[in-house]
């Protein structure tokens, strides 16, 4: 019988892909609408998730301390919700649960101008949706590419929509931040471009129409044989790993401002440098380490990182003089591991990971980077002022150890790049 023209079913690909071409790398990335969708979703992301405790500060009138609470609160519930999320993957939706992670946030958006001043509560439950579906989305959207796109193809559509998203919230940021200058208005007004923004990226994603008929993601064979993969290193690792995300926000202006007492200037450079890094290189980063397997790279970029952190402190012992050039350079070579962290932790826990449940594995890895993420400022925060050696030294020996234990990892149950089941997309 012939099949439909909106079926699609995905076949394996290469096993090794040496060059993507732009067209190839949008169509494997979901469609043209799905690439429009990710950045507006971005932009709107990027207009309010920075200011976001200077509006529970300044429009509300709420302490610095409560809404940093409350948005702490936003992030924890949001991983608590991730279990829920991985089941709804695996029961074949995609497109859905995306949109759906940009609806939450609408709702999330609403309640925040919904909000009076000093209601604190209010402000919570708007962090909560906030958090929700900034959690969610991650997982959703890896799943969706891993529907449509197979093999080395789908690391670098993982890659492009990291390099597309990343543009998309320096343009938000950088809008918002001109905007600042017309206060409590301003800030409202970018709420409300925020919501419109998510809104309409819900529509886009959802109108791609991607979902995986559950019953033909695996043989019933492959079902009962393959177990979901445990992961143990490979999650305890990414806890580690995610620290170098906040390196650039949150330990490097610290370090810069507070010890080398260098112009703010030199923070507002290294965050803009890591942005143009990450957006200009991720894809052929990623496509040029598609020679070697991704668990290889991405204790490749363990290692790159632990040699950035011992760089960084080197760096801070050069004192005020140098210091400050010092720290941005090696920042070059953090951002590098980053991108190479960031293409390929992803694309492993994709391609270890048995169709049917793509979903509750994609769900375990976020729930490691979003803990790693929420932990973070904290731990950092607290070794810095012991020093540069127990902050860079800690982090360096924590990530080197991170990247044995990835290496030393076996891989069980690892799935064939070709069984991804059938997929319905209106692309």
């Amino acid at each position: 019988m012939p099949r439909p023209a909106a079926e699609r079913t995905v076949g394996a690909m290469a096993t090794t892909t040496t060059k993507i071409q732009p067209r190839a790398l949008v169509r494997a990335s979901g469609g043209p609408r799905y690439a429009v969708a990710l950045a507006v979703d971005a932009l709107g992301t990027g207009l309010l998730r920075p200011f976001l405790l200077l509006y529970g500060v300044t429009v509300l009138r709420l302490s610095a301390p409560v809404t940093g609470t409350a948005m702490t609160a936003g992030i924890v519930a949001g991983l608590l919700c991730m279990p829920a999320v991985g089941r709804w993957l695996d029961r074949g939706a995609r497109s859905t649960v995306v949109a759906a992670s940009m609806l939450v946030r609408v709702l999330g958006v609403a309640l925040l101008l919904a909000t009076p001043a000093g209601h604190v509560w209010l402000f919570a439950t708007a962090a909560l949706f906030l958090g929700i579906g900034n959690q969610a989305w991650p997982a959703a959207h890896a799943a969706l590419v891993a529907t449509v796109a197979q093999g080395r193809e789908r690391d670098a559509a993982l890659a492009g929509a990291r390099a597309l998203r990343n543009a998309a919230l320096g343009v938000g940021a950088l809008l918002a931040t001109v905007c600042l200058a017309g206060g409590t208005t301003a800030l409202r007004a970018l709420a409300v471009v925020t919501a419109c923004a998510y809104l309409a990226a819900a529509v886009l994603a959802w109108s791609v129409h991607v979902y995986v008929h559950p019953a033909e993601a695996a043989p019933a064979k492959d079902r009962d044989d393959e177990p979901t993969p445990r992961m143990l290193a490979l999650l305890a690792a990414n806890v580690v790993y995610v620290f170098c995300l906040n390196v650039p926000e949150i330990a490097l202006p610290l370090v810069l401002v507070t010890q080398l007492h260098a112009s703010p200037v030199w923070p507002a450079a290294v965050f803009v440098a890591n942005t143009v890094l990450v957006v200009t290189l991720q894809v052929p980063v990623t496509v040029l380490m598609s020679r070697f397997s991704r668990r290889t790279v991405l204790a490749l970029s363990g290692v790159v990182l632990a040699a950035s952190y011992l760089g960084f402190l080197a760096a801070t012992s050069l004192g005020n003089g140098w210091g400050a050039p010092a720290v941005a350079a090696v920042s070059v070579v953090c951002t590098i591991g980053e991108i190479i962290y960031a293409g390929s932790a992803t694309a492993l826990v994709t391609a270890l990971a048995p169709a049917h449940v793509l979903g509750r594995a994609l769900a375990r890895f976020q729930l490691s980077t979003g803990f790693g993420l929420a932990v973070s400022p904290a731990v950092i925060t607290a070794l810095a002022p012991l020093g540069p050696a127990a902050l860079w030294g800690s982090l360096a020996g924590a990530t080197l150890l991170s990247a044995s234990a990835v290496a030393a990892e076996k891989d069980q149950g690892t799935r064939l790049g070709g069984c991804r089941g059938r997929a319905r997309a209106g692309l």
